[in-house]
């Protein structure tokens, strides 16, 4: 079911769309969760490997960035206009050139991944994270596809059904995970695949895959208002790929140069041993399910400001913003506290290593708390996102990042051989700045005037 944004109550629109998104997304980190669980119990060394290939694997998540957020405001603009041919030539072509971008990014991060792993740990841990990873990257066009559907969807502000998509993807990918990783299934003793580190990886595919099919299906049925067309997925259209790759090319950079910097900050915890590392990926993922609901407000968020933009209505599209913002801001002060009360006792949950805990329980402790302002920077910009103007995202991370966070980690631990806690203060002087350059990009109000 298509949804008119640009009328009715903001709140409430704004909720429709994000609270399906949030659930969709958080149960799709609950499964990155429940690998984290199951191979905590083969190795401390498992979640090391598995952290520095997830590392490296969102790198090339850029690309997805470039083609997804320039798809947000292509779709959710042409939708706001009425214009459902436009609609359809817009997921049309984000499907089909982010399966080819995918395709080709997948075969070049595969001949260079050993190097790239052994020079964050020893061998042992880098060949579990290739047992993982090589198969998560045969399978990223199909990842990047599966998200291009979803995004089409809630661009048409129909958020239910990527919510249960994703939902009954996660449900199976947490079934299969013991059962094509143990030989015998903990807790129940039923007899498994025993195919360890991979197959958590080959439980993830099998879900994303059909979490594809599934959407691919619903979304070229006709049965949503639009009716993309099977024979112009193989028609590439010039005007709009290019399009695809200008408008979110900003964003796309900001991601891949976030990644670097997130890649130069686990070499800067890897100094202090694999312990620091399995703490740091496991405090990573919880991080990660707090961030679900700023992912859900800023995709519905996104997509309400396209549709307002696209109908002239830059006010409503202004309420929206700083409603977002509230909301956010909100729910990371709630995580915020329950990291800072909970800390050792959710870490445990994933590992028994004293080391592993008291680590992790310090990262989530001082880390968490810069968490607000982000939650202040993701929902304001939306704006950014919903206009196709995303030069503030390129600009503010390489602040935040490459400005501030990695020169202080040089100074701190590299000049001045400081402890590790360091490394989880720099988080907070990164976040601080960014939001800085946020909040100046978004009162310069460009966004305001900016249409794809």
């Amino acid at each position: 079911m298509t949804r008119d944004l640009t009328r009715g109550n903001i709140l409430k629109n704004l909720l429709m769309i994000s609270i399906p998104t949030m659930i969709g997304f958080s149960a799709q980190m609950i499964y990155d969760i429940v690998d984290i669980f199951w191979l905590g119990r083969i190795s401390g060394q498992a979640i090391a490997g598995v952290t520095i290939f997830s590392t490296i694997f969102w790198i090339v998540e850029s690309l997805n960035e470039v083609i997804g957020v320039s798809s947000i405001s292509l779709i959710s603009q042409s939708f706001g206009k009425k214009d459902i041919p436009g609609t359809n030539r817009a997921i049309e072509q984000t499907i089909t050139f982010k399966f080819i971008v995918a395709a080709l990014a997948a075969l070049f991060l595969a001949l260079f991944l050993k190097p790239i792993m052994g020079f964050f740990s020893d061998t042992t841990v880098t060949s579990m994270g290739l047992e993982y990873g090589y198969i998560r990257l045969f399978f990223l066009p199909v990842m990047f596809s599966s998200y291009s559907v979803n995004t089409a969807l809630r661009c048409i502000g129909d958020a239910k059904t990527p919510m249960f998509i994703m939902l009954g993807t996660s449900l199976l990918n947490v079934i299969l995970d013991p059962f094509l990783i143990f030989d015998t299934v903990p807790f129940i003793g039923c007899p498994g695949a025993g195919l360890g580190i991979f197959g958590a990886a080959l439980a993830t595919v099998i879900s994303q895959t059909l979490a594809f099919l599934t959407g691919f299906f619903l979304l070229f049925s006709g049965k949503r208002g639009i009716k993309p067309s099977l024979k112009k997925l193989f028609r590439l259209d010039k005007g709009l790929d290019k399009k695809l790759i200008t408008i979110g090319l900003p964003n796309g950079i900001e991601i891949f140069l976030r990644n670097i910097s997130m890649a130069a900050i686990l070499k800067y915890v890897s100094i202090f041993g694999t312990a620091a590392i399995a703490a740091y990926g496991i405090g990573g993922r919880l991080i990660g399910i707090a961030f679900m609901p700023l992912v859900g407000l800023s995709m519905g968020g996104s997509a309400i400001v396209g549709q307002c933009l696209g109908a002239e209505d830059v006010s409503r599209a202004k309420k929206t913003c700083h409603v977002s913002a509230t909301l956010s801001a909100s729910v990371m002060a709630f995580f915020t506290l329950v990291s800072v009360i909970w800390g050792k006792f959710f870490i445990g949950l994933f590992s028994d290593h004293p080391e592993v805990i008291s680590i992790g329980a310090d990262f989530l402790r001082y880390a968490t708390f810069a968490l607000i302002f982000i939650g202040i920077g993701f929902g304001l910009s939306i704006a950014f996102s919903g206009s196709g103007y995303n030069l503030p995202f390129l600009v503010s991370s390489i602040i935040g990042r490459w400005a501030f966070q990695i020169p202080f980690l040089i100074i701190a631990v590299t000049l001045l051989k400081a402890p590790l806690l360091f490394v989880w203060f720099s988080f907070i002087i990164g976040d601080v700045a960014e939001l800085s350059a946020l909040l100046l990009f978004y009162r310069q109000g460009k966004w305001q005037t900016k249409r794809v």
